[in-house]
């Protein structure tokens, strides 16, 4: 089992997401770091309504409950890659990291992973995590 460190810095979320459920499977430990700088590809005002609607579904005490914040917002990318409600899919889940910034102690780890990124959308419009986070009305603590 070895240890994956991935930038997420300018990538596009849901492709690093399922890069990321894939190794979880395999049985490696991940780690995600510069979380709120990954990006959702397509038009912005689109995307922050449908964020806004998921957020506002449903009961406020039975759910379903949807994240504000990125790294939350990240994790539940993931976890719908994942089987989660079986014993696999929750060992899986466990072995996920995900940070704001780049801790000191993976600074020197980071693996150049190739995933699509933004410098391939400037055609396309596109909105990072951060940015779709304060929109939903996440408080900025990172």
């Amino acid at each position: 089992m070895k240890e994956i460190v991935i930038d997420a810095k300018d990538k596009i979320a849901g492709r690093l997401a399922s890069f990321v459920a894939k190794e979880l499977l395999k049985g490696n430990k991940v780690v995600v770091v510069n979380v709120e700088k990954a990006i959702i590809s397509g038009d912005r005002e689109d995307i922050i309504e449908e964020f806004k609607r998921r957020r506002e579904r449903g009961d406020p005490y039975k759910g379903p409950f949807y994240p504000r914040y990125p790294d939350e917002i990240f994790r539940r990318m993931v976890r719908g890659m994942l089987p989660y409600k079986k014993y696999r899919g929750k060992i899986a889940l466990k072995n996920l990291k995900i940070f704001y910034g780049i801790p000191e102690e993976y600074k020197d780890k980071i693996m150049d992973v190739k995933i699509k990124s933004a410098q391939d959308l400037t055609r396309v419009g596109y909105i990072t995590l951060e940015e779709i986070a304060l929109e939903i009305g996440a408080k900025k603590r990172w």
